[in-house]
């Protein structure tokens, strides 16, 4: 049965989707933005973007009960790939080390908002 994961530590939908979704044993986060759920802008530069974005997913997966060490995958979207080794010193301070998830990384040619990454994840309950 599906459930509907939702917490006001993160930001809040802008459409018709959910924060995240968990079935059965998984929970499947939508994109993350840098938003600050305080004060619904971005933070300056790459790292303060990734930050956010994995802040904001971590909220969520607490919100579930869960903790980053329950995600087994992740997809990041970057609109330049060039960011990438400031994203992933970043990424790397939030999982632990032996336990880190498969990982997709992709450019793409534009964001929401034009933020510079989006993070989503699946995790295991």
């Amino acid at each position: 049965m599906k459930k509907i994961v939702s917490t006001a530590k993160a930001p809040a939908a802008i459409g018709p989707y959910a924060q995240a979704v968990r079935i059965d044993n998984l929970v499947i986060t939508s994109g993350q933005l840098p938003i600050d759920p305080a004060t619904g802008a971005f933070p300056e530069g790459i790292q303060a973007q990734t930050r956010q974005s994995l802040t904001n997913v971590k909220a969520i997966l607490e919100e579930a009960g869960l903790t980053m060490n329950s995600v087994l995958k992740t997809t990041v979207f970057l609109s330049d790939m060039n960011n990438f080794a400031a994203m992933n010193e970043v990424y790397a301070t939030f999982f632990t080390e032996g336990s880190f998830p498969a990982r997709s990384a992709v450019e793409v040619a534009r964001l929401p908002k034009d933020a510079l990454v989006e993070i989503e994840v699946i995790a295991a309950v």
